[in-house]
């Protein structure tokens, strides 16, 4: 995911990844990362909890527009509740 975001961003299109482990986005380094501690194929949160999917989507974007260094990795606040 990180290299098809760099790509991405050389075509002039700003993205930022939703990734479950940190050491991946530390070694592809995709130009803006939000990091949830959720399970492995859930990166916005447990199934049907809209609060908490809408509350990373969120986050993301808060995170595509506050993140000015390329490579960073932004923690999110919420936390698997399950």
């Amino acid at each position: 995911m990180g290299l098809i975001a760099r790509v991405l961003e050389e075509a002039g299109i700003a993205t930022v990844c939703i990734v479950m482990r940190r050491e991946v986005a530390q070694n592809v380094k995709p130009p803006r990362t939000l990091f949830v501690k959720f399970p492995m194929g859930a990166p916005l949160g447990p199934a049907g909890e809209a609060e908490t999917q809408r509350g990373v989507i969120l986050e993301a974007l808060s995170a595509l527009a506050s993140a000015t260094e390329p490579g960073t990795i932004v923690d999110s606040a919420r936390a698997w509740k399950r």
